[in-house]
């Protein structure tokens, strides 16, 4: 049984190999000048915008910025900011959406927290984000949610929105104050 797989191994294994070089065969390295070749294409380009973070760097802006995320880079980039105290879960640009893992604070036991944020649209505006906490306290060895206060949840939407605007702020070169 052995010497006829090893036997049929020694006659695939190399068809396999014609195979795929026969796939490579029709294959030629691609200029820049023909990767590059849309109507109207820019080289360079900003990858941080007012209208959000753009892939495909380098596309002419005048296409209806195709490339740009549903999201305000400001607000995005605020969030992560105001969030990186707690360890980060998982970052959706394209939806907008930052999750954090549960987070306790120094010093503190028995009680953990967790947040998501949603940025909600492109412009910098106070309702471009939202966020929920969660929050668990540790009880008889079990995790029990806990109420949140509105407050906090305020609290830290605004601090978002503040960075955002601090960022928008470096980005443009103005001050505000």
């Amino acid at each position: 049984m052995l010497r006829s797989f090893l036997a049929s191994s020694r006659i695939i294994a190399p068809a396999m190999g014609l195979l795929l070089l026969a796939g490579c065969a029709n294959s030629r390295p691609v200029s820049d000048s023909e990767y590059n070749n849309e109507p109207g294409y820019q080289g360079g380009g900003s990858l941080l915008s007012d209208n959000g973070i753009t892939f495909g760097v380098g596309k002419n802006s005048n296409k209806g910025n195709q490339s740009a995320l549903g999201v305000n880079a400001f607000l995005w980039r605020g969030a992560l900011d105001t969030l990186s105290f707690m360890p980060l879960a998982s970052a959706d640009p394209f939806g907008g959406v930052i999750i954090t893992d549960w987070y306790s604070p120094p010093g503190v036991t028995g009680e953990r927290f967790k947040a998501t944020a949603y940025i909600l649209g492109r412009q910098l505006r106070a309702d471009g984000v939202r966020i929920s906490i969660f929050r668990q306290v540790l009880q008889n060895g079990q995790w029990v949610d806990a109420d949140v206060s509105p407050a906090t949840v305020g609290d830290i939407e605004n601090k978002v929105l503040d960075r955002a605007r601090q960022l928008r702020d470096q980005a443009t070169g103005s001050a505000n104050g």
